[in-house]
């Protein structure tokens, strides 16, 4: 096999010393991404910030057969990249060269932040950035909490836990949907700041016990879950937890993860029917009332709740709103298929098609009906703040003050994620229609 050649240095300067490249600190080879949805199996790989890489089988073989020639001998880089291209073309039955080694390091492996590069220098730091994402997050609990709450309610995953916990459920559903007036138990707490705020507790409780039932369901599958933090999602705030290493588990384990949250806001109704049932305190019937209404927020399929993970999860595509542009060029402009398309296998295709062609009409609609709400929101905004100034000026007291504040809080974030999420997709237009006027990138002219 002929020598690698060493990366040359631009502006005449001597060129780079030729070095092994090497797997980052931190990072770690997961392996296959079981049950996934493309026709080539992707492999995974771990970065140091617990973002997920997926690669094709070759360059992880590469990165792989890296790891496992670290320790060779400095001097002789040239010899060690012979015998990482000759462990890899055994295992992938291609003939590869210490060169293209180099190659594939500098160009493929080291921009996705996998590697090293090959005079020594260490990747740049790789950003994600998802469409419609958790943003400004804030960890707050570390691994090790994580860890322990999912032990203590682990037994929860047991099948006869889960068969009890899900009856219960559903007859307290079926009682309080029979035999109480929930309209009265609002009227009555709307009346009473007291209750509003105990109400908005109860919420922000039941949505933490939300986030430990993915913790304990990583836990119960026999990966260890991340930190627990809250963030902003569009302009509300929210809690989440990294479970990241769900992905080690194959579909079954995957989708429990995903469901384990909604299982515990069902654990947590059951926990309020209960507390209703001992003490008669209705505004505890309006709290049942708020958490199911979490639940079905998080089972929609339309944002990044629950609901999209578990029809990601159940068709093995990490990120499905990455493949909206593809589609909607395929299907209203007669493009040809993009290759991202091609990659995957064809019931996947169709599911992918299929959610992409009813969300985009849905998230239309969601915001059309925001945005014509607008104006009736703004009058209610106002008329409230006027409000809250006079009763301030008339001596009202501190807690109804707060609650007051809480509720032109609540009517104003609406009209704010709008405003974000229009600002976001008239950016991205921006840049595709430069793109589109620009044309392609020239391509870089071959070595002299």
């Amino acid at each position: 096999m002929g020598t690698p050649a060493t990366p040359a240095v631009a502006g005449g300067e001597p060129p780079a010393a030729l070095t092994l490249p090497a797997l980052v600190d931190g990072a770690e080879l997961v392996g296959e991404f079981k049950n996934s949805g493309y026709r080539e199996p992707p492999q995974l790989v771990r970065l140091p910030d617990g973002q997920l890489v997926r690669l094709p089988p070759l360059l992880f073989l590469v990165a792989k057969a890296l790891h496992e020639h670290r320790d060779e001998p400095g001097a002789d880089v040239a010899q060690a990249l012979d015998r990482v291209a000759a462990a890899v073309s055994e295992e992938a039955g291609a003939r590869l060269t210490g060169e293209q080694v180099v190659y594939l390091a500098d160009r493929k492996l080291a921009p996705l932040g996998v590697t090293t590069y090959s005079d020594g220098t260490a990747p740049a730091p790789v950003k994600s950035d998802p469409w419609l994402s958790l943003r400004w997050r804030v960890a707050v609990l570390p691994e090790s909490f994580t860890w322990f709450v999912g032990g203590l309610f682990s037994w929860l995953f047991r099948p006869v836990a889960i068969a009890v916990m899900l009856a219960a459920f559903a007859v307290s559903e079926g009682w309080l949907l029979t035999s109480h007036s929930v309209a009265g138990a609002i009227t009555t707490a709307i009346m009473n700041p007291l209750s509003i705020l105990l109400i908005i507790g109860l919420g922000i409780a039941s949505c933490a016990f939300h986030e430990v039932g993915h913790a304990t369901a990583c836990r119960y599958g026999g990966v260890r879950p991340g930190v627990m933090g809250c963030g902003i999602y569009l302009v509300w705030p929210a809690f989440y937890t990294d479970i990241t290493e769900s992905y080690r588990l194959g579909r079954g384990g995957r989708l429990r993860a995903d469901l384990a949250g909604v299982y515990f806001n069902a654990i947590f109704v059951v926990g309020l029917t209960l507390a209703y049932l001992q003490t008669g305190f209705e505004p505890l019937l309006v709290a049942v009332l708020y958490v199911n209404l979490e639940m079905m927020q998080q089972l929609l399929p339309t944002l990044r709740f629950d609901g999209y993970y578990i029809m990601s999860d159940l068709v093995g595509i990490p990120d499905l709103f990455k493949y909206i542009g593809p589609i909607l060029r395929r299907t209203l402009l007669r493009r040809p298929a993009d290759a991202r398309l091609s990659e995957l296998k064809r019931w996947p295709q169709v599911f992918v098609t299929l959610w992409v062609l009813t969300v985009i009409p849905v998230l239309v609609f969601q915001i059309g009906l925001i945005i014509s709400q607008i104006p009736a929101l703004v009058a209610k905004d106002w008329m409230m703040m006027r409000r809250l100034a006079a009763e301030a000026a008339q001596g009202a007291g501190a807690l109804q003050l707060l609650t007051s504040g809480l509720q032109i809080v609540m009517l104003i974030l609406p009209l704010a994620g709008v405003a974000l999420i229009l600002y976001g997709v008239g950016r991205r237009l921006v840049r595709w229609a430069v793109r589109y006027i620009q044309g392609p990138a020239p391509q870089p002219m071959p070595d002299a």
